[in-house]
């Protein structure tokens, strides 16, 4: 059973393995832990009657094709969309009950008003040990720290202004990472972004690396030249990262 305590580099599926299936489904779930992926990144939201559904946008119109907030909708509603191969908008619950009991979970609080209802199921499939929650807002992060002391907590980073708080961040949540978006180094430099993933490290903090675009991982050798500085990769491509990693002898 994967640990996030291994020492070995852990990959994820982003949203499954949503280069090859609907993103966020469960058939795109099943089938990145079938490729070999430790585990899965999903987004979370609150629909109107307090369901915690798995959904990446704060509308529903890119994925289910329904121009509405994804925040106004019942449950009822959004299971009538097509995210297309057949697949509906799974819940967080349907996720645990269908996802191998010794895969990893990252799952992203898009909306601080999830927070609650995430953690209570979290907590409902005795999944603390192989649960990570991470989410840009740090009152969502707050709230789930209220509810389990022990859950792991990842801060995902999207600007450099939220750099100097992470050590105070980390004391008054026990972070256990920082989540890193590679588009950082077309913006801030190689350099100066491996040398913010080794002081992240010296704080004792894992580092998870993300993108939006794969390419980030492999162009100039970017993942080949930070090895040694993170922790997880979450990826589009799960079978390409498993090639890649065991090429380098990280797998």
């Amino acid at each position: 059973m994967p640990s996030w305590e291994e020492n070995r580099v852990l990959i994820l599926g982003h949203r499954g393995f949503m280069s090859k299936y609907p993103e966020n489904s469960i058939l795109a779930f099943v089938e990145a832990i079938s490729a070999g992926a430790d585990g899965i990144e999903l987004d979370v939201w609150l629909t109107k009657d307090g369901k915690a559904i798995i959904m990446h946008d704060e509308t529903l119109e890119r994925t289910a094709k329904i121009k509405k907030k994804t925040k106004d909708v019942t449950l009822e509603e959004i299971k009538s969309a097509d995210l297309g191969m057949g697949q509906r908008v799974p819940t967080l619950e349907e996720v645990f009950q269908v996802i191998p009991e010794d895969s990893l979970i990252n799952i992203e609080i898009k909306d601080v008003d999830a927070a609650e209802e995430s953690i209570k199921i979290v907590k409902k499939f005795d999944a603390c040990d192989r649960v990570m929650i991470s989410s840009f807002n740090i009152d969502a992060l707050r709230k789930v720290r209220e509810y389990s002391k022990d859950v792991r907590l990842g801060l995902l980073i999207d600007n450099e202004q939220i750099v100097p708080q992470i050590p105070k961040l980390k004391e008054e949540l026990n972070l256990w990472s920082i989540n890193a978006p590679m588009e950082g180094i077309p913006i801030i430099g190689f350099e100066k972004f491996k040398q913010a993933l080794a002081w992240a490290k010296s704080l004792g903090l894992k580092v998870v690396l993300w993108t939006e675009n794969d390419e980030l991982f492999y162009v100039n050798d970017n993942l080949k030249r930070l090895v040694g500085f993170f922790d997880v990769v979450i990826v589009n491509d799960v079978v390409r990262m498993i090639d890649y990693l065991r090429s380098l002898g990280l797998r």
